[in-house]
């Protein structure tokens, strides 16, 4: 079993009687077995220097977390977008290429406001990176289970591996958070609408966000305001110490 302590936020009122959020978090206990963590768009290469010099950073633990998780029995799902061609024959990839939902659950309506950092630029804090596709594959930092894990860039082959392993929580970490981790078709808003439990791990994750444009603030900053956004208006998120504690 694995303990998560998954906050979020909520509206409430303070003494004084003016509207606040409130962080609140809560524990959860889940068996390993039917939990399932998503990783997004790892890749081994990004167009923004910036972007890359994070994520090598962030690799390490997640590595961590993701050995730990799987030690305990939990599955692992290797998000890697646009990169199915790299794993032709891959035995992850064929252990989930072409699985189709048992059902495809009718969407729940949910609001979506608009995100509190400005990112029409895509994101990049480093001069002279122009946007392109450099990725090949998942970042190779990232070990991959022949034996148990799966790789796919499809919602629809995510949700049929989620009902056939009967999977009661999903966790989702990766890059980058405004972005990918929020809208592809395996992630936050989609398994939202679809009514599965999700939560984002929020040490490991990163935002495409450049200081000169609204709200204007730094860089980690632009990131928390996501996270916090996320928290608020989408799912709760949990840190990676409860996946190696």
């Amino acid at each position: 079993m694995l303990t998560l302590h998954l906050r979020h936020q909520e509206l409430a009122t303070d003494a004084g009687g003016r509207t606040i959020w409130r962080t609140v978090e809560t524990a959860q206990t889940v068996d390993a077995a039917r939990l399932a963590i998503v990783v997004c768009d790892v890749w081994d290469h990004h167009w923004c220097l910036g972007a890359e010099q994070r994520l090598a950073l962030l690799l390490p633990r997640m590595q961590q977390a993701l050995a730990a998780a799987r030690d305990r029995g939990a599955h692992i799902i290797h998000a890697p977008s646009d990169t199915m061609a790299f794993y032709i024959g891959h035995a992850a990839r064929e252990r989930i290429a072409g699985a189709v939902p048992l059902s495809v659950p009718a969407e729940l309506p949910h609001d979506a406001p608009p995100l509190p950092i400005d990112a029409s630029d895509e994101g990049c804090d480093t001069h002279d990176c122009t946007p392109h596709r450099a990725w090949t594959r998942q970042h190779p930092a990232i070990s991959i289970d022949c034996t148990r894990d799966v790789i796919t860039d499809s919602g629809q082959e995510v949700l049929a591996y989620l009902q056939r392993q009967q999977i009661d929580q999903v966790l989702i970490m990766g890059v980058h958070t405004n972005m990918c981790v929020l809208h592809r078709t395996f992630a936050i808003k989609q398994l939202v609408r679809w009514g599965v439990a999700v939560a984002l791990v929020r040490d490991l994750t990163d935002a495409m966000y450049n200081p000169a444009r609204p709200p204007y603030v730094s860089h980690e900053q632009g990131t928390a305001l996501v996270v916090g956004y996320i928290e608020k208006h989408w799912c709760p998120t949990i840190d990676s110490a409860d996946l190696v504690r």
